[in-house]
């Protein structure tokens, strides 16, 4: 299934293709690198032309931005009730992923709508878009697990700036699989979790994550920390090669025998707003409870 995130104000892919996309970030203009962009552009669209800001990518990797003009050190964006911090990073990131507006509103009427507390884990949880989605929907707690000391300042800020510093939200600086290990060892429970590991990362203390190594192991992992009563469990997922189907029968061989539910699997995307195709964006898999 294809879940598109429709529902911005504040940002829109404006086209896409050639490798590149165009995007309006609150009326910035940003050109980035985007390999799922395969199909031919208008070449004689000048919309390519005036942008803000455009990365260029390097053939040995990497990559700089070159700017049309001097932008501020960051800027923000509304989705909803939710505000986000953006600025352009160094490996072309702008700290926030669009295309998971329609996962948020997934947790977000979940929580809603369960009349009960919900204590949520996120794992690998960025600059906390689905933190902030879960909080501002009443969850009980939140546990927001990074290894990063950056992006968990950075999503420090967007609690500040969604208004949320009076939810309990637990900020933690962590190897995810060990900080899943030892919640275990404590006997915590959480009600739903939420993941979005990457294809290769290295925990603070130089613990080594790969994404078709390790991810069965955690998810096993994490079936020792959910409640009786779970409510949800979400993977997000850009990781190459990696279809939407493995993701679907993780979540049928772990979970779904467990738990009464439902499965679920495939793709997320963004509208462009220059035509009428998806911009296909990463995978997801999800089990929800049937309550």
């Amino acid at each position: 299934m294809l879940r598109v995130s429709d529902e911005w104000l504040d940002y829109k892919c404006l086209d896409a293709g050639n490798g590149e996309k165009l995007e309006s970030w609150n009326n910035i203009i940003l050109r980035r690198p985007d390999p799922q962009a395969m199909w031919p552009i208008d070449n004689n669209n000048s919309n390519w032309k005036n942008v803000d800001g455009h990365y260029f990518r390097s053939n040995k990797g990497g990559g700089h931005w070159e700017f049309n003009k001097q932008l501020n050190e960051f800027w923000t964006v509304n989705y909803k009730h939710l505000t986000f911090k953006v600025s352009p990073t160094n490996f072309k990131h702008t700290g926030l992923f669009p295309e998971q507006a329609t996962n948020w509103d997934f947790m977000i009427d979940k929580i809603k709508k369960a009349n009960r507390p919900i204590k949520v884990l996120n794992l690998f949880a960025y600059t906390g878009g689905a933190t902030m989605a879960c909080a501002s929907a009443g969850a009980e707690e939140v546990v927001h697990v990074d290894a990063s000391k950056g992006m968990t300042e950075w999503a420090k800020e967007n609690m500040h700036l969604s208004k949320l510093d009076d939810c309990h939200i637990r900020f933690i600086v962590d190897d995810c699989l060990k900080f899943v290990e030892r919640e275990a060892r404590r006997g915590r429970k959480y009600d739903a979790i939420v993941m979005d590991p990457p294809s290769y990362g290295r925990g603070p203390n130089g613990e080594v994550w790969k994404f078709e190594n390790n991810l069965y192991n955690l998810i096993n992992s994490c079936l020792k920390i959910l409640s009786d009563e779970p409510l949800f469990f979400l993977i997000n997922a850009y990781t190459t090669g990696i279809s939407s189907t493995v993701l679907y029968n993780i979540l049928k061989t772990t979970l779904d025998v467990k738990y009464n539910g439902t499965v679920d699997a495939g793709e997320v995307g963004l509208p462009i707003s220059n035509n009428d195709l998806v911009l296909p964006c990463g995978i997801y898999g999800r089990w929800q409870s049937n309550d």
